[in-house]
This record gives structure tokens, C-alpha cells and sequence, in this order.
């Protein structure tokens, strides 16, 4: 699968975002192509995945396209444990895609080479 350019974050409340979400099963809102790919909750949660840290490692994940979680785990130098977990909330939020490799072995995969945040400051 190509690599999309660009993932379009939102911030909002939940009860904004089930809304959303809402009005667009129903068929009354059609989602555009501005609309937000995924959302967050919060400033603060977005911070946390989206860390200085994680974005290393997105990076890294990237450039040397690791064959499974334990590789990446050495050429990190993050314990595998606190990895899976790391590499399990960006695969949730779409910023990552865990594939199947060699047996029973996981392949992380970066989605996306930019991340755009759409942030309401009435909301």
C-alpha cells in the first residue's frame, strides 16, 4: 500500500466528535476532503502520541522499514514491552500499521509522511 501523504488530525470534544459522526451515518453531513482523518479528545493526548520521542521513532520506523517489532526494538533501543504498547496507540490513531510479517511476527509501517492538526479555538 502507497504511502498517503498527509493525516488530518482534529481536536474536539467527544460529544462534538459523536456528533460528527453521527450526522455523518445518517447521512445528514457529507464528510469533505478538509475533514479530519482522526480525532483526539484533547491538546494534551495528541501531545502524548505525537511526542518529541515518538516522532523519532516514526521516523525511524520509516527510514529503515524494520521487519518486526523486535527489530525495531534493537535499532530503537526501546524495550520491546513499552514498544508494543507505543507502536499499538499510534496503529489506533492511524499513524502507524502493524502488518503481518514472518510468522507470527508484527511489521510496523508509517502511514503518513505529514501530520496536519485542525484545531477549533471556539470550540
Amino acid at each position: 500500500m502507497k504511502m498517503r501523504k498527509t493525516l488530518k488530525i482534529g481536536i474536539a470534544p467527544r460529544q462534538a466528535i459523536a456528533r460528527y459522526t453521527r450526522d455523518i451515518v445518517t447521512g445528514r453531513r457529507r464528510r469533505s476532503p478538509g475533514d479530519p482523518d482522526v480525532w483526539f479528545t484533547s491538546v494534551d493526548s495528541f501531545a502524548k502520541v505525537m511526542s518529541d520521542r515518538n516522532r523519532g521513532l516514526l521516523a525511524l520506523i520509516a527510514e529503515r522499514r524494520p521487519e518486526s517489532i523486535d527489530a525495531l526494538a534493537v535499532a530503537s533501543g526501546r524495550a520491546q514491552s513499552n514498544l508494543s504498547r507505543t507502536l499499538a496507540t499510534m496503529a489506533r490513531h492511524g499513524l502507524v500499521r502493524l502488518e503481518k510479517g514472518e510468522g507470527r511476527r508484527l511489521r510496523p509501517v508509517v502511514m503518513f509522511e505529514w501530520v496536519e492538526l485542525k484545531l477549533n479555538l471556539a470550540a
